[in-house]
């Protein structure tokens, strides 16, 4: 089998800062990596958050020519005029993070791996190990049937209950298309450390831009279980203009209005019956999938990244590279409420 630590490179003065004292806790691994479904870019959302607001050093740095497939997802290059002037390098690597109060972290981010997901599962568990990791977290969206006036829910996985807390089996068991990320879960599980997961939910109509209310309670929910300050404050405007911009242009179609009121009686009347299994709670009519989507089509073709901006600053970072917690989880749950 193949040696898991022949596929990255670890910086040996960034680890040795790295290095915890007797009896501290190990660092936290917040994992993020582009490819997988990211309803409302919120993954996406999140990273560029914790990379351009906070202070980061290249911790690891995974081969990444052993692990994509350039031919299913071709890295961007810029042809000015006669030459080739930019190439988007894809990456995967790990960072060494200072939270908002100095505290370190681990940032996992990049290209979700097309190759070997259990060879670099195996060599995270090794770095989870070597730098005693307390837990590991993730975080992306997913697109739901709830409305964008409502708070931001999220359905949280963990590899043991207590992580969890308690929440509504909203989904029950299903079936669906593996994610490293989720992969990752599992093993660590398996392992015996302790690892979860934020699958933050967005409205389904606006998964295809970006939507920094969901980036925003991705963060509360990650400082929340990991008691790190992330400064999510700093996209609390960009969520604000986020909805305001969705308000002003869903007010102009009635039929976007209606579409919008339908989600709303159907998510107040799951909240109002927790206690069934159901998202749905009681029948409640809204247009079949074919009508949101037609009516939706030119809503999303209107939308601009600038419409959803994350709201990141372009502060110098030196992690990063020019070129490039339990609640109950009942949708709409915000993590104001599980606090006060």
């Amino acid at each position: 089998m193949l040696d898991p630590q022949d596929i990255y490179h670890l910086d040996a003065d960034v680890a040795a800062s790295l290095a915890s004292g007797p009896g501290a806790d190990g660092p936290v691994l917040i994992h993020v990596l582009d490819g997988f479904v990211d309803a409302g870019s919120t993954a996406e959302l999140t990273s560029d958050h914790l990379r351009d607001r906070l202070e980061a050093r290249r911790l690891v740095t995974f081969d990444v020519d052993q692990l994509l497939s350039y031919r299913s997802r071709r890295p961007v290059m810029v042809f000015d005029e006669d030459h080739w002037a930019d190439y988007d390098e894809p990456r995967l690597v790990i960072d060494l993070v200072k939270d908002a109060e100095g505290t370190g972290f681990l940032l996992m981010h990049g290209r979700e791996p097309d190759l070997q997901w259990e060879r670099v599962a195996a060599a995270v568990q090794g770095l989870v190990d070597q730098f005693g990791v307390s837990l590991a977290v993730g975080v992306h969206g997913i697109p739901m049937a709830v409305p964008h006036t409502r708070p931001v829910g999220a359905t949280t996985s963990a590899t043991r209950a207590e992580l969890v807390g308690v929440q509504p089996r909203i989904f029950g068991r299903v079936s669906v298309p593996g994610s490293f990320g989720a992969l990752l879960e599992r093993r660590l599980g398996e392992a015996g450390a302790d690892a979860m997961s934020f699958a933050v939910h967005v409205p389904h109509y606006l998964a295809q831009g970006q939507f920094a209310p969901a980036a925003l309670a991705a963060l509360r929910r990650i400082e929340v279980a990991t008691g790190l300050d992330l400064d999510a404050e700093a996209l609390e405007e960009a969520a604000t203009e986020s909805l305001e911009e969705i308000a002003r242009q869903a007010s102009e179609s009635e039929e976007i209005l209606g579409v919008v009121h339908a989600l709303e009686r159907q998510y107040d009347a799951y909240v109002e019956g927790v206690g069934r299994t159901s998202l749905l709670a009681e029948p409640v009519p809204i247009p079949t999938a074919e009508e949101i989507g037609a009516e939706f089509e030119r809503f999303l073709a209107e939308q601009t990244s600038a419409s959803f901006d994350g709201g990141g600053s372009e502060g110098d970072n030196s992690g990063r590279d020019d070129d490039s917690a339990p609640d109950d989880s009942v949708p709409g749950d915000s993590v104001e409420d599980d606090e006060g």
